[in-house]
């Protein structure tokens, strides 16, 4: 739990807000392992896999009924890389469990801004509930996030604010028309760069 930082701040003449950020204990990694509600088999039949078929079909006959997870995890351990071929470029990180409480914010929606040492370092927008982004999204990475069908951004960021944990604070603005929120979110990366928008493109 990080507790220092301004409270406010006006950027670009929009006021952010912070929250804070509370995580849980621990890191998690390897969670695409825990992607075990389709067989191998059952995933090549996605077309987001299905360049993988015919390769998977030819070297793992046997794997084809086994559950994902486990058949990727087996890879992992043996240094197989194939098992890279089924995650996004981000799947294989080390993620954390973070959330806010902030029951005046859980339900707003419009921009956020993560800051590490004084430094903004993430610009985002948020036409859904900040809670919905953060805490559902970003704060909580699931076994299909890692996966070629899950979330790329979401295990990216996740491991960038894991790496930071001590020193990331989280604020927000609240903004309800979703075509100043485009507008500010577009000019707010083109001014300040922050370092975490260019590493995701």
């Amino acid at each position: 739990m990080n507790d220092s930082g301004l409270k406010s701040m006006q950027i670009m003449g929009l006021q952010f807000w912070r929250v804070q950020l509370f995580f849980e204990p621990g890191t998690k990694s390897d969670l695409f392992a825990l992607k075990n509600n389709k067989t191998v088999g059952e995933t090549n039949l996605d077309r987001r896999y299905a360049s993988l078929a015919a390769v998977i079909n030819a070297r793992y006959p046997d794997s084809i009924n086994v559950a994902l997870g486990v058949f990727l995890q087996e890879r992992k351990l043996a240094g197989d890389q194939v098992y890279l071929r089924f995650l996004n470029s981000y799947g294989d990180k080390t993620y954390c469990r973070f959330y806010f409480q902030d029951g005046g914010w859980l339900n707003r929606r419009g921009l956020y801004c993560y800051v590490v040492n004084g430094s903004i370092t993430y610009v985002g927008q948020s036409k859904d509930s900040f809670r919905k982004r953060i805490n559902q999204g970003y704060g909580n990475i699931s076994p299909k996030n890692c996966c070629l069908d899950g979330q790329a951004t979401n295990c990216h960021l996740n491991s960038f604010i894991t790496d930071h944990k001590n020193e990331v604070e989280l604020y927000l603005c609240e903004l309800n028309d979703p075509i100043t929120i485009d507008r500010m979110e577009k000019s707010l990366i083109k001014t300040y760069q922050p370092s975490w928008n260019i590493a995701l493109k």
